[in-house]
């Protein structure tokens, strides 16, 4: 097997600083119309980790950051990981969200934007506070009190002695939570490698090159728009706009003053684009890309006629530094209703109950493993004991490999509903109830029962005026499901709750929507 290459024919790289290239062509951009290109972009970068290292931080040390999304949070995001370890949190957390993330991290330093004091910033008062003067493509970083190892020594730690050296492969780059609907949420260490192999993956798999334009639209809090929205296009040689966060109203004069050949999002930020933007003669997109839950046929549909582009749905997880499948561009077939193939790693099935791969297109738990996986989460043995076999990492989510390879999603296993014995996929529920032309948007969950165990639950938000009623949605879908698979209860709201990400969380949803175990 040859030795993988980058985009101007350079080993592959190992770090996230590696990712970065010089050039003239634009890599940074503001929503405003301000460029840096990527030997600029390089430099700023390595000018503020000369900072970052002037205040004690290096190799091994995590670096809390607490910015609102933009060019801001891009800059430091790229210099921390390229210099330390970035743990780049929700700039909207409450007081105790921030006191406890910051308590399960133990940073050497929180970094914030200068003026701004995030919720809790109390909880941080024993670590070195970092803040970013400056907005826009040109920042400075502020250092409070005394200098770095002696505000780590008055942490209870030692100084860094890495502090003068550069991160190396096998260093931590990124720490991220995941998302704890359904338990405490766990530590999830990236290293430098993780994040470089996963951003080539994408990049290869995009076919992205030094004309291509990511519209970032996701939080750089976040691992999908950290890879897909940042490192990958800065690896291919192409640029980033680098957006305060989505917004349905300003995506349009986006689309037509940027000039971005692909945006990657949620399906919730699809279905607002979908509402809002008005269809185009003359549209820079290559693809739109969609990941982080399922993406509705009614949805994907309304996304190619809109655009007239390939609609690309990709499978990931924070756990492998994002994409681990994604259907391929044109000429290839992209499969609707899959997730795609394997995209520089290994897939496979495996039974839920015992450590034992699966035969080809049989149902059972989707496993993986490959350079963007975890080694482990972060102290918690017993997550690692059930999380790995073999070497195979276990998704949690359940689904199948047809005959082609391509990963069809049939749900996550902790949200499947088992209704007196029958197991129920939310998903196939969900895509019954797209299906009515007065329902523009439906989460399915469970739904505690005293007698059965678990009910079928959904909530739909109306396509428009009047809204459907609960008796006639049933009867829609007792022509389309079997009777078991019918939910009990169906409530109609003006939005569905979601994640900071836009993602809906099924496990808990009966109680976030006041739905009462039916008597």
């Amino acid at each position: 097997m040859s030795t993988p290459v980058g985009p101007a024919g350079t080993p592959a790289p190992t770090t996230v600083r590696s990712l970065l290239s010089t050039g003239h062509a634009a890599a940074l951009v503001t929503v405003d119309g301000e460029v840096l290109d990527h030997s600029s972009l390089s430099a700023e970068v390595d000018r503020l980790s000369e900072s970052l290292r002037g205040a004690g931080i290096g190799p091994g040390d995590r670096v809390a950051i607490v910015l609102p999304n933009g060019p801001e949070m891009a800059l430091a995001l790229l210099a921390v990981m390229s210099s330390a370890c970035a743990a780049p949190l929700n700039p909207k957390y409450t007081a105790d969200e921030l006191a406890f993330y910051l308590g399960d991290l133990e940073p050497a330093a929180l970094l914030t934007l200068e003026g701004h004091s995030p919720e809790g910033a109390s909880a941080a008062s024993d670590m070195l506070s970092i803040r970013i003067a400056g907005r826009g493509l040109r920042l400075d970083m502020l250092t409070d009190g005394a200098a770095g190892p002696g505000a780590r020594a008055a942490a209870g730690r030692s100084p860094g002695p890495n502090a003068a050296s550069s991160p190396g492969p096998e260093d931590e780059a990124l720490v991220l939570h995941t998302s704890g609907t359904t338990s405490r949420p766990k530590l999830v260490p990236l290293l430098q490698r993780n994040l470089a192999a996963s951003a080539r993956n994408i990049a290869s798999s995009l076919e992205l090159g030094p004309p291509d334009r990511s519209l970032n639209v996701m939080p750089l809090f976040h691992i999908h728009g950290i890879m897909a929205g940042l490192l990958a296009p800065l690896f291919a040689g192409g640029s980033v706009v680098a957006t305060p966060g989505f917004d349905a109203f300003a995506f349009g004069r986006w689309l037509e003053e940027l000039q971005p050949t692909y945006y990657s999002a949620v399906p919730t930020m699809h279905h607002l684009v979908l509402a809002r933007t008005r269809r185009r003669e003359h549209c820079t997109l290559r693809f739109v890309r969609s990941s982080s839950s399922a993406l509705a046929r009614p949805l994907y549909e309304g996304l190619r006629e809109l655009f007239g582009v390939p609609v690309i749905e990709a499978y990931g997880m924070t756990e492998a530094s994002h994409q681990m499948t994604t259907n391929p561009l044109p000429p290839r077939e992209a499969k609707p209703g899959s997730v795609g193939l394997p995209a520089g790693i290994e897939v496979a099935i495996a039974a839920t109950t015992a450590d034992a791969l699966l035969a080809p297109s049989t149902r059972g738990e989707v496993v993986v493993r490959g350079p963007t996986v975890i080694d482990g989460y972060a102290d918690n043995p017993e997550a690692n004991a059930t999380a790995f076999f073999d070497g195979w990492f276990r998704t949690g989510d359940e689904g199948y490999l047809d005959a082609d390879g391509y990963l069809f999603l049939t749900g996550r296993i902790k949200e499947q509903i088992n209704r007196g014995g029958e197991k129920i996929s939310p998903l196939e529920v969900e895509e019954a109830l797209l299906g009515h032309p007065s329902v523009s948007e439906a989460a399915v969950f469970a739904i505690p029962d005293p007698r059965l165990g678990e009910e079928v639950g959904a909530v739909v938000v109306p396509a428009g005026e009047p809204a459907p009623t609960e008796a006639e949605l049933r009867e829609y879908l007792r022509a389309r499901l079997a009777a078991f698979k019918v939910p009990r209860t169906i409530v109609v709201r003006t939005e569905i709750p979601k994640g900071p990400t836009g993602k809906v969380q099924r496990v808990g949803m009966a109680q976030r929507l006041g739905i009462c175990p039916p008597t």
